[in-house]
């Protein structure tokens, strides 16, 4: 089935899954003083998420993943059905676990960012919009976290990065758009979709997502 989003190019609409109604109140106050972003579902428990999105058809779902009292891990089983049966949909977990195997999982589920929930107000937004868009969204806490979750050790047969190509990586696990990457490294957008096409054929990946995932375990970031 294709992506449930059905949004203008100008606005992202975000269904939020959290246990604490507290929470998802909070967050939709934030969230919906920018311009561009916009709470169209809310979801209290793994159950009735899917009906959630089928009806608002959101750009975007914020995941918590412990969404009962019995289990920490409950959203990912919600993350790998929403991305099988929504595969346009960015998954966004925002989370007080930080387990280095957590994370590394729930991008294995097809999540495409992972922030814990004291991240600032800044930091949140755009990671939002990241995944909106199609990029991956991890902050740095979470990167360490994957990164520690995996051998990198030294692999002959890993392909060969130029240390530009390396720059516009560690700038995508971070989230950043292609024109935010050329403006931080000097470069255009061209020459930036350029070098991002070369690492996802280097990496044998289609999704930024897997890219950040792919480089992680390969030890380049």
């Amino acid at each position: 089935m294709t992506t449930p989003s059905a949004s203008s190019t100008s606005e992202i609409r975000i269904v939020l899954v959290d246990d604490h109604a507290v929470v998802r109140q909070g967050l939709r106050a934030v969230l919906e003083r920018e311009h561009d972003l916009r709470v169209v579902g809310e979801a209290s428990s793994a159950a009735g998420v899917r009906a959630v999105v089928e009806r608002s058809r959101p750009d975007v779902v914020l995941l918590d993943l412990k969404l009962s009292a019995t289990s920490d891990t409950e959203g990912l089983a919600v993350c790998a059905a929403l991305t099988a049966r929504f595969p346009g949909l960015g998954v966004l977990v925002l989370t007080t676990l930080l387990d280095d195997r957590l994370v590394l999982s729930a991008i294995q589920h097809g999540a495409r960012g992972y922030l814990l929930k004291d991240v600032d107000t800044a930091e949140l937004v755009r990671a939002i919009r990241a995944v909106g868009r199609g990029d991956s969204a991890l902050d740095a806490r979470s990167t360490a976290a994957m990164v520690r979750s995996l051998s990198p050790g030294a692999d002959p047969a890993r392909p060969r990065l130029t240390e530009r190509e390396t720059e516009v990586l560690r700038l995508l696990a971070q989230g950043y758009s292609n024109r935010a990457i050329g403006s931080r490294l000097y470069i255009s957008e061209t020459t930036v979709k350029f070098h991002v096409s070369n690492l996802m054929r280097k990496l044998d990946v289609s999704r930024r997502a897997e890219a950040v995932y792919t480089a992680s375990k390969l030890g380049y970031l």
